[in-house]
């Protein structure tokens, strides 16, 4: 990186070690190095790395709510204003670990698409990784906006026949 071009984001890494998950989903200190090199091509400063071992994910917020503590005691000692998981989170995971640090979250996907998205010259390239991101976020848009709704009948809980937000 040139010493002339401003860092983006200072990142914390996490990843989960554990023996429930596949080889490829599962993170050690080679994923983690990877993933620190990745944070640099997409214009990032890595100011930590924080690695769990678990017998398996916590369904709600995937590392335990003590390392979630732990690693929200380390961006604010380190001044991150990012988190990048090595492994794949789901949408409500991502939300809720979002609310509890205070911070941005990403997972490794998230990460690429950003890289992609930053290299894309062409239009049909450009187009391309749109597209993929799209898809990426999707399911994780579920929710979002709900406090909009105000009319009766919107998510089910108002009188039958009712056609909800128009």
């Amino acid at each position: 990186m040139r010493e002339t071009e401003e860092v983006r984001d200072k990142v914390v890494l996490v990843g989960l070690h554990s023996p429930v998950l596949k080889k490829e989903e599962d993170a050690d200190e080679g994923t983690m190095e990877e993933l620190s090199s990745l944070v640099e091509t997409a214009g990032g400063e890595t100011v930590g790395i924080v690695l769990q071992n678990r017998p398996s994910p916590d369904p709600r917020c995937f590392i335990g709510e003590g390392k979630v503590e732990e690693v929200k005691r380390y961006c604010k000692d380190a001044g991150a204003t990012m988190v990048i998981f090595d492994n794949d989170l789901s949408p409500s995971q991502m939300r809720v670990l979002t609310e509890s640090l205070g911070v941005q979250v990403l997972d490794r996907c998230g990460l690429i698409l950003d890289i992609f998205a930053q290299r894309a010259k062409t239009k049909e390239g450009r187009l391309q990784v749109e597209l993929a991101q799209y898809q990426y976020l999707l399911p994780r848009l579920t929710g979002m906006w709900t406090h909009l709704e105000r009319q009766a009948g919107t998510s089910g809980k108002g009188p039958i026949g009712s056609k909800g937000p128009g």
